[in-house]
Order: structure tokens, then C-alpha cells, then sequence
């Protein structure tokens, strides 16, 4: 039997990639983040244990599909309760085991969408919102992942490689690459006024944290702006108020300390409605 043509491998690979992109982009998503879930959990445990994911992904879904059916009269797709039950269950990090933080963030993340909306579309990230309320309410009970994998090549090279191709079939590659490029251009800015290394200013970019932000928080459709380059201009805006948090703790300004366990997420909880809501009123006929 002779082996495929040039040309007919090239065709096969096409079809896939046809398929991949005829996919709905929530199922790519899906596949992303369990990806980083089973990788990070596989290597280094950063789940905390399996009662936090039942706990999450269980108050996501029925929130979801009880809110639907009651504000909507339909019961919606899940996708978007189990990436947000895994987002939460990753990056909730509660102070001595508690649990309630999971259950209430669950809540609160989905419920969300279905009460602060703009034109019909949610001004919060789901998980961004959750996170960030209890974050700010509740600092002396709930964290916020922070593990890096530093310089792991194999495991950074899985996730960034897998993330870069979805987040470009979904179109939204972008508004990743202007965050990051931002936040590598402020990193130097920081390493700077600091006189630190450059390599530790960039280095969170590399734990799962920062890649559940740059490809699902950021980047969240039905959160972002509606033309490409306001995507763009608001990911770099999300990029300086958090260099400007970062270095606001540098110098211990206590007026934003509130800010700084987790200053991209904070960050984002800012810049993001307010775009959003300035977006949508434009539009507005």
C-alpha cells in the first residue's frame, strides 16, 4: 500500500483544522481548561482536593439551569457552569480548608450573569466576579491560586500551545497576545522602578493562574467589547492597572491594599464592565 501524497496529507490536515473550527467554540474551551486542570493537578496537586470540584462544578450547573429555566424559560447549555466550576475550583484558594467559598462563589458566579447585564450581555466574567467579590469581602477567609510552574518547559509548552490554537479557532487570540504583550512590556517598566530582574517580573505569566486568566477571563465573549481593537485597548488598560496595583504594593500604599492578592483578577473586575458598559451604551440605537 503506498503512503498519502503531500498534497492528500496537507488536505487531511485541513479537514481536521475545518472541523476543529466548526466546533462550538465552548466545547474548545472545555477541553482547554480541563487541560490545565488534569495537568496541574496531575503534576503538582493544585486542585486541593476533589470535594471542592464536585462542590463547584454541582452549585454552577444547577444555578444555571434554575436561573435559565426561571428568567428564560429554557434550560441552556452547561458549557459555560462547568468552565466556570473549574475556574473556581483552581483558583479559590480558602484559609483552612473551608469550603463555603466554593458553594457561595459558585453561586454568585452565575447568578451574575443573569442580573448584571448590559444590553442583554453580563458586565462581569463570571468567575472574575465571584473571585474578586470574595476576595474583597472576605480577605482574612479566601486566597487566590498563586503556584507557578516556573521553568517546567514541557508543562508551559502543553498549555500555551493548546491555548494559542483554540483561543485563535475562536477568534479571540487577539486579545490574549494584547494582554500579554502588554504585561511583558510593563514587566520591564516594574523591573525598572524596581531595579528586580525582568525574568521574575514576567514569571507569573508561566503559572496556571495567569493561563486560566489570559485564555478564559480576558478573553470571555460575552464580556468583551465589540470591536477588535477596543478588545485590544481594554486588555492593555486590564495590563497597566495591574502593573500600576503591583507596583502601588511595592510602595505599600495602603489606601489599595485590598487590591493586591490578586491584581489581574482585581484589574479586570475594573476595567472590564467599564468598557463594557461604555461599549454598550455606543451602541446603544
Amino acid at each position: 500500500m503506498s503512503s498519502p501524497s503531500l498534497a492528500e496529507q496537507r488536505g487531511a490536515a485541513n479537514g481536521v483544522w475545518a472541523r476543529l473550527g466548526a466546533l462550538d467554540p465552548r466545547y474548545l474551551i472545555s477541553f482547554l481548561i480541563t487541560l490545565v486542570l488534569i495537568v496541574g493537578e496531575a503534576r503538582y496537586g493544585i486542585l486541593g482536593g476533589y470535594a471542592r470540584l464536585v462542590i463547584t462544578l454541582s452549585v454552577c450547573t444547577v444555578t444555571e439551569l434554575v436561573l435559565s429555566r426561571l428568567v428564560r424559560g429554557r434550560f441552556v447549555n452547561i458549557q459555560s457552569a462547568y468552565i466556570t466550576g473549574i475556574s473556581l475550583a483552581l483558583l479559590i484558594k480558602p484559609r483552612a480548608d473551608l469550603l463555603w467559598p466554593f458553594a457561595l462563589g459558585s453561586f454568585l458566579a452565575i447568578a451574575s450573569k443573569y442580573v448584571l447585564q448590559v444590553r442583554g450581555q453580563h458586565l462581569w466574567n463570571p468567575s472574575n466576579f465571584a473571585i474578586s467579590l470574595l476576595l474583597v469581602a472576605a480577605p482574612a477567609s479566601v486566597a487566590i491560586l498563586s503556584h507557578q510552574w516556573g521553568n517546567d518547559l514541557a508543562t508551559n509548552a502543553v498549555i500555551w500551545f493548546f491555548g494559542l490554537v483554540i483561543t485563535t479557532r475562536v477568534g479571540v487570540l487577539h486579545v490574549t497576545l494584547g494582554y500579554v504583550v502588554s504585561f511583558i512590556l510593563l514587566a520591564a517598566v516594574r523591573s525598572v522602578i524596581l531595579g528586580g530582574p525582568l525574568l521574575t517580573e514576567i514569571a507569573p505569566l508561566t503559572g496556571p493562574m495567569y493561563q486560566l486568566f489570559v485564555f478564559f477571563m480576558v478573553t470571555d465573549p460575552k464580556t468583551t467589547v465589540s470591536t477588535r481593537r477596543g478588545r485590544i485597548v481594554v486588555a492593555a488598560l486590564v495590563a497597566l492597572l495591574e502593573a500600576m496595583i503591583r507596583v502601588a504594593g511595592d510602595y505599600h500604599v495602603a489606601a489599595l491594599s485590598l487590591l493586591y492578592p490578586a491584581p489581574p483578577i482585581l484589574a479586570l473586575a475594573i476595567v472590564g464592565p467599564v468598557a463594557k458598559w461604555i461599549d454598550g451604551y455606543r451602541r446603544r440605537p
